[in-house]
């Protein structure tokens, strides 16, 4: 299923939602008096630390006295907890329970969490269409994730028909909102003219938008319209700008590309032993090409420079995993 796919690569985590008070006395007299929004608060101030000493075991315990008194904002937190094994052991089912708690009580992200795992048939029986239908719920109260989530679905048939029109509807909604994913998505509908008219101009200023936020694929395309002067003059230095922020994320294609343009010198000054650098973590990342283009290259090296290389590929990549 192309969808499933997607959300296996693509989508982020959810996300925990934070208390809203320090720990004091007053707060935890109104935990103990079985306030509910109190008692949610205080497994907040536990599990971060705020005001109090972490205590997972403490957060876990006020978290579910909250949800039982279905607090929404607790049942959801709660169901993350269980999602991820955070201080007990991983349960998808008991994930969902939890989830679908919160998302029958109308609240936004646990709808997308419940449609999550309906997708990936999590702690529940796959289901696409179920999935589209909590996507929706919370996309239609704004939540971006969910947006984008709808969007994917509508593109690629997954749980409705294929409609490439409410596609790029709810990949805008979420673009507009300044989710990254979403404006990747919707310049690659203008660059390749998928569902709304071909207009690079505007591709590339949604490629932008994305690129500034640190998003690897929107770096390499939007380096790429400029290598090519796609609807503008041709720039390979800036093409090679966003190449590089590209593959310093580890993205394949843009760290074989890079080291066609230092083979080259193209954007760059020409650097043969860069271009087998970038073709060397390339291949490492499995592209094919680069793996061709190292293995001619890297013949005309010695013992010595070949040692140099895997030292300095070593320690690229011991920096860039321990920033993951």
């Amino acid at each position: 299923m192309h969808y499933i796919i997607l959300l296996m690569l693509f989508i982020v985590s959810m996300e925990m939602l934070m208390g809203e008070q320090v720990f004091n006395r007053a707060l935890m007299q109104k935990a103990k008096s079985n306030d509910a929004e109190a008692q949610y608060n205080l497994a907040m101030c536990y599990d971060t630390g705020l005001g109090v000493g972490k205590s997972k075991k403490e957060a876990l315990k006020w978290l579910l006295l909250s949800a039982e008194k279905r607090y929404p904002r607790a049942q959801y937190n709660l169901g993350l907890f269980y999602y991820h094994g955070d201080g007990v052991e991983q349960d998808y089912t008991t994930a969902v329970k939890w989830f679908n708690s919160a998302a029958i009580q109308g609240m936004p992200e646990a709808q997308y969490s419940l449609g999550l795992c309906y997708a990936l048939g999590q702690g529940v029986e796959q289901d696409c269409g179920i999935a589209v239908q909590w996507f929706r719920r919370s996309a239609e109260q704004g939540y971006t994730k969910a947006q984008y989530c709808l969007g994917c679905c509508y593109d690629f048939g997954e749980g409705v028909e294929i409609n490439k029109e409410e596609s790029v509807r709810w990949y805008r909604r979420a673009a507009q909102a300044g989710y990254a994913k979403a404006q990747y998505s919707l310049a690659c509908c203008y660059d390749f003219g998928d569902g709304m008219p071909q207009n690079i101009e505007e591709a590339c200023r949604w490629y932008r938008s994305a690129a500034e936020q640190g998003h690897a694929g929107a770096q390499f395309n939007l380096g790429t319209i400029y290598y090519n002067g796609d609807g503008m003059e041709r720039d390979p230095a800036e093409a090679a700008k966003w190449y590089r922020m590209s593959a310093e994320q580890g993205f394949a294609d843009a760290q074989y590309v890079l080291g066609n343009c230092y083979n080259n010198g193209d954007g760059v000054e020409r650097d043969d032993a860069e271009a087998i650098f970038w073709w060397k973590l390339a291949t490492a990342n499995g592209h094919e090409s680069a793996g061709h283009a190292y293995e001619k290259l890297s013949r005309e090296l010695t013992e010595e420079e070949l040692d140099q290389l895997q030292a300095k590929a070593d320690k690229w990549q011991a920096t860039h995993m321990s920033l993951d």
